[in-house]
């Protein structure tokens, strides 16, 4: 699981203040079981809050897009040598015909 970004402990901290204070100041209420109630419906509301909020694009997607498409997909790149084998390289550059 990702760690949250601070935008996300941000958005959620104070959504989680202000919809407390919002609902104790329209309910009035009193009471233990009350305040309880409103504290718990803050702390979900919150929660949704922070994971609603869009996370940063990822670094690796930019550095996997910068790969050269011929070291990715296997194929051989003139002037590369492959471990093991002969200078097959030039061998298959230079074709000419023999006269």
């Amino acid at each position: 699981m990702p760690r949250p970004t601070t935008a996300q402990i941000t958005y959620g901290s104070v959504t989680v203040v202000f919809s407390t204070l919002a609902m104790l100041l329209l309910s009035q209420t009193s009471s233990g079981v009350g305040i309880a109630v409103i504290a718990l419906a803050a702390l979900g509301l919150g929660l949704l809050v922070a994971m609603t909020v869009p996370l940063p694009k990822q670094p690796a997607a930019r550095a996997a897009r910068s790969v050269p498409v011929a070291a990715s997909t296997g194929e051989r790149v003139p002037g590369q040598r492959v471990a093991g084998q002969r200078d097959s390289v030039l061998a298959d550059s230079v074709r000419e015909p023999t006269r």
